[in-house]
């Protein structure tokens, strides 16, 4: 089928709602897109081609009803293997959970479905998302669309890819160290972790219950605000999602004040990461009230308190399985839980205690001179797949380390953060930065990151979405 596929979720669901396309047209153009892909980005776990025209069919037949339309009546999109969906099944890219049918609906999914989407399947992802690279040892790793011999990054290694390959428009992924900012780094597309209690993770397989956080990758701001949009606020059985308002996207960055991030952490960025910091502080500059440099104290000593934290609470709600079936983890995996297992009680409880503190210290010391801190997604762009195969040996280690370094932080403080593509560099892949803002305003974040959005005219990394071969 060739449909013009529209670009953006808004103009998508505008088509749908006034008639110049079905969603059963544009349904069926995105599983045709998905299967077509599969050989080159092995994005999907599964297809979901009869029960997603289903939900197309009656689409159409609601909005020739009368039925007043969401706003994502139709849409078709697909989202990582973890979020539950009554009836169906939530493999979270695993062999122990591969044949697990849900008994309940995701509170994001619930919501996704109240403003009138469809999923066309289930999205690769590192097994039980603990992996940055976007490796998987039963499901295989989903390709970079943008490079194949490169990663994806991870753990929402298809959603980076599906988004990223031109295949939906948007897709939701999980984020504990960095797993929907690495596959946005690596994938070329835009990727918002919001603040930690922001987004309710009812029926989302959890992984590290203090650092989990649920968001949206998208091609572009716009449609990853709406999805944030969509799937926010408290739910009545989360009892950590609280009722803060998320705000609006401005237009008006001249009261902002920009830190441009410095610190040891520079010493290893690549020249073309470097060079592309300063370029787009350089940018800012002209549209904001301010741009200066911020001195970051050793992230080195806070990720390392994310990664006890995350570990030992993973290998807590993995300790029946690794009990009973250890063999059905796949090898990496399997030695990353050991590790949690190993971590002291002490540890992990003062780790957990002196989180508030250090939250406001950087709160005082970086918010108190900015208003949005700037800095990389990642030390490099996305690096090579033989750079971190386990045949790689301390190399594969290094890279691994440097790839959540920049991240993993933030998950640990509870930050909001937009990432985004804003340079081409090295063999043509993207230049991702972060954009950090205080708890609760992901609005400051996202303004900036729009803004760049325009003025980079970033389109270099979002594919045509107009044919079904297109990836």
């Amino acid at each position: 089928m060739s449909v013009d596929t529209p670009s953006t979720l808004t103009v998508a669901a505008a088509a749908i709602r006034n008639r110049t396309i079905s969603s059963v047209e544009l349904t069926q153009a995105a599983l045709e897109r998905a299967e077509a892909s599969q050989p080159r980005l092995n994005a999907f776990l599964s297809i979901d081609h009869e029960h997603a025209l289903d939900r197309a069919r009656a689409a159409d037949r609601a909005l020739a009803a009368g039925h007043v339309p969401g706003p994502l009546h139709g849409v078709p999109l697909a989202h990582k293997d973890m979020f539950d969906v009554e009836g169906r099944i939530t493999g979270c890219g695993s062999r122990i959970r591969a044949g697990h049918v849900a008994r309940d609906t995701s509170t994001v999914m619930a919501r996704l479905e109240a403003a009138g989407s469809l999923s066309i399947g289930r999205l690769n992802m590192s097994e039980f998302a603990m992996g940055p690279t976007g490796h998987n040892h039963h499901h295989g790793r989903a390709i970079n669309p943008i490079d194949p011999a490169r990663v994806t990054g991870g753990s929402s290694s298809g959603s980076g890819a599906a988004v990223g390959g031109g295949v939906v428009l948007a897709a939701l992924g999980s984020d504990t160290g960095g797993s929907i900012r690495l596959p946005a780094a690596c994938c070329g597309t835009v990727g918002i972790k919001p603040t930690q209690g922001r987004v309710s993770r009812h029926g989302a397989m959890p992984l590290s219950f203090s650092q989990d956080c649920i968001g949206p990758l998208a091609a572009n701001v716009e449609d990853a605000w709406l999805m944030l949009s969509l799937i926010s606020g408290p739910d009545g059985i989360d009892p950590t999602c609280m009722a803060a308002p998320l705000g609006s996207l401005s237009e008006d960055l001249s009261s902002l004040r920009i830190g441009l991030a410095t610190g040891a952490f520079t010493q290893s960025l690549s020249a073309d990461v470097g060079g592309a910091m300063q370029q787009v502080a350089n940018l800012l500059d002209k549209a904001v009230k301010e741009v200066r440099d911020v001195a970051l104290g050793a992230l080195e000593a806070v990720t390392e308190l994310a990664n006890a934290v995350a570990m030992t609470e993973a290998a807590a709600v993995h300790f029946d399985g690794m009990r009973e079936r250890p063999e059905d983890y796949g090898p990496q995996v399997r030695m990353r839980i050991s590790q949690g297992l190993a971590v002291p009680g002490p540890v992990y409880v003062r780790a957990l205690q002196i989180r508030a503190v250090m939250l406001a210290r950087f709160l005082d010391e970086v918010f108190g001179v900015c208003d949005v801190l700037m800095l990389p997604a990642m030390p490099f762009v996305a690096p090579l797949d033989r750079e971190v195969d386990v045949g790689a040996g301390q190399r594969m280690n290094e890279v691994v380390s440097a790839m959540t370094s920049l991240t993993r932080p933030f998950s640990y403080l509870g930050l909001p953060v937009v990432t985004l593509p804003v340079a081409v560099g090295r063999e043509g892949m993207p230049v991702a930065i972060q954009l950090v803002a205080r708890p609760w305003r992901e609005d400051l974040a996202a303004s900036v990151a729009r803004h760049l959005e325009h003025a980079l005219a970033l389109s270099a990394f979002h594919p045509s979405q107009a044919s079904p071969t297109a990836a």
